[in-house]
């Protein structure tokens, strides 16, 4: 995964993902409850029931994860003039956040009644894109970690026909 369910608890997301990914007709997880299932913590003190509600809005954000994986992995694959080796190992951090961005706004796919130029989360996904985009034209990097060297390292190299006019061929000409 090039996020992780405890990463987003790290973006502070916890609130939002417990009420995106709450499934219909069930109170919202409690936060600390989202949390430490988000973590893979312990979760023996709260009601076995809010733990298997809590457990379906983990299954739907690891659902967004893996589909921002994917969506990610196929941008890489189609990178020009050479593609990434997905999935990428170790995972450069701006693909991390990418990845964080796309599962957010796929977590809240179901949302109405929001404004699209307005909405962060919409703005966070189409900016994720954007870079991918870029990224697959071979036109933005994935930073120091990137698993491929620029596409010119080195000195530059010149290819061109010989001088024509030198100091000797000019010599007629000079003071």
């Amino acid at each position: 995964m090039y996020c992780t369910p405890a990463q987003l608890a790290d973006a502070k997301l916890t609130r939002e993902l417990a009420q995106v990914a709450t499934p219909e007709r069930a109170r919202v997880v409690a936060d600390a409850l989202m949390e430490a299932v988000l973590r893979g913590q312990d979760t023996g003190g709260y009601d076995p029931a809010d733990v298997d509600v809590a457990r379906q809005a983990l299954l739907h954000v690891e659902t967004a994860l893996h589909d921002a994986d994917q969506l990610i992995d196929g941008y890489l694959r189609m990178r020009k003039p050479r593609p990434y080796q997905v999935p990428l190992a170790p995972v450069p951090g701006i693909v991390t956040v990418w990845a964080r961005w796309i599962a957010r706004y796929l977590a809240h796919k179901d949302r109405v009644n929001t404004k699209e130029e307005t909405d962060p989360v919409v703005r966070d996904y189409k900016q994720a894109l954007k870079f991918l985009e870029l990224v697959r034209d071979g036109k933005f990097g994935l930073g120091a970690d990137d698993p491929q060297a620029p596409p010119s390292a080195g000195a530059p190299q010149v290819c061109a026909p010989p001088r024509e006019f030198t100091m000797h061929t000019l010599r007629d000409f000079g003071e």
